[in-house]
Order: C-alpha cells, then structure tokens, then sequence
C-alpha cells in the first residue's frame, strides 16, 4: 500500500517530533503493508522551502535503509488551498503535477471552484485532502462533488472510515465513497499511536461498501499513479 498524506518528517509542523519517532512511525506503516509514504507536512502559515524538505526526506531515508525499515519516504507537502498557487508549484508530489491541498477547516469556501480552477492554470492537478471532516461537505456533499471535474480529486483519512473521528464523520465519508467521490485513502498520521499511519482496516471497511477490488484501488493503484505522475485509473463522478 502507498499511505499519500503523512507528517512523516522530524521537527516541521504538528507532525512527528524528532528522528525517533518518525523511525516509529514508519516501522507501523511497514508492518501495516505500507511500502512507500508520501511525506507530506503542512504548508500553511510557513513556506518551508522545498529543498530543505527535500534534505530531510533523504535524511529519514537514509535513517530506515540503516534500521533497515522496508518503507521508502517519498516528497510531497498539505498545501493549504487559500495559498496563491504559483507560490505553491515546489510543492507538488514526487516531482508529479498532482499536488494535495486543503481548505478551511471550517468551511469550503464560495470560490472554491475559482482556487481549484487557479491550481489548475498552473499546471497542478489538486487532490482535495480530507473533504469528509469539513462542516461544509458534512452538510451538504454536493459542495464537494461539483468540485471534482476535470482531474480534481478526493483523499479521505483512514480514521474516519473507523470512526475514529465520530459518527457525523464516518456517515459523511462512507456517503462519499457510495457516490465514488473518493479516490484516495491515507493516513493524514501524525504519531506513531494516535492516528497513526495504518492503512488497512479502513481499506476492509471501505469495501464493505464499495467492494475489496475497488477499496484496494485507493491505497494501491490510484496514489501508484499519483507518485508515478500518470492518470488516475479510478476516475472521478
């Protein structure tokens, strides 16, 4: 499996603290059956520059190679969605277009069809992180799917399949994936315990829903495409 979303990286944002933990955290994704992790820390309030990102994505590679962790570490960030999007064009995943971004925690903006529509203009295809824990989308989808046209795409967080973060949730995400308005599933992980990056129970709830071949899609073959920068096999609505 490829775990898309996780504050992977030691010391940048809200994700793991130091080098040890990071460490920790891949171990559970390995023994999960993760093999690769998008390492993916916030990009809000500061523009951490992409190649010091990138320095330590090779720092914490070099780290699992020497405690021969099976799991790579591969470059990407959570960009917030209200950024200008030429300011964000480092920031895409693994040298693709695709690019992760999130709006508001509160709400999806008016204009959101016009932000999606700006990434866009820049050659960036965006990947909507977490819609399902967004009051907006919780009360009315439809804010959602009219925004997934023409390689825009949905990333749910495997917590809220297990409902971990409540039942409004978990309703609101298995109601997205009935209406094939998901294409990712990830971890969004930010330790080794609490939400941490394991991916595959949620992959078993998901396809008590949509089926085991089209639940395993979303963990394997659709972000494959993603760090591979090819299409989405799994299309949108």
């Amino acid at each position: 499996m490829i775990d898309l979303h996780c504050h992977i990286l030691p010391g940048i944002d809200d994700g793991a603290e130091n080098i040890k933990e990071s460490i920790h955290m891949a171990k559970v994704a390995a023994d999960d059956g993760i093999s690769h992790i998008v390492a993916t820390p916030h990009v809000r309030d500061t523009l951490h520059p992409p190649d010091l990102l990138k320095k330590h994505v090779t720092k914490l590679n070099e780290a699992l190679q020497k405690d021969q962790v099976p799991v790579e570490i591969l470059y990407g960030a959570d960009v917030y969605a209200m950024l200008p999007p030429r300011e964000v064009l480092g920031y895409a995943i693994n040298n693709s277009q695709y690019i992760l971004i999130e709006f508001p925690y509160t709400h999806i903006p008016a204009n959101a069809a016009d932000i999606i529509f700006n990434f866009k203009l820049q050659g960036l295809i965006p990947i909507i992180t977490h819609p399902e824990r967004n009051p907006s989308v919780i009360r009315d989808p439809e804010k959602l799917f009219s925004l997934l046209t023409g390689n825009v795409y949905a990333q749910v967080t495997a917590d809220s399949l297990r409902g971990n973060f409540g039942m409004q949730i978990q309703e609101c995400t298995f109601y997205l994936l009935k209406k094939r308005a998901v294409h990712f599933i990830a971890s969004d992980a930010h330790s080794a315990i609490a939400r941490g990056p394991v991916l595959s129970e949620a992959v078993k709830v998901a396809g008590k829903i949509i089926g085991k071949e089209q639940a395993r899609m979303l963990v394997n073959d659709n972000p494959l495409a993603v760090i591979s920068g090819k299409d989405i096999p799994l299309a949108p609505l």
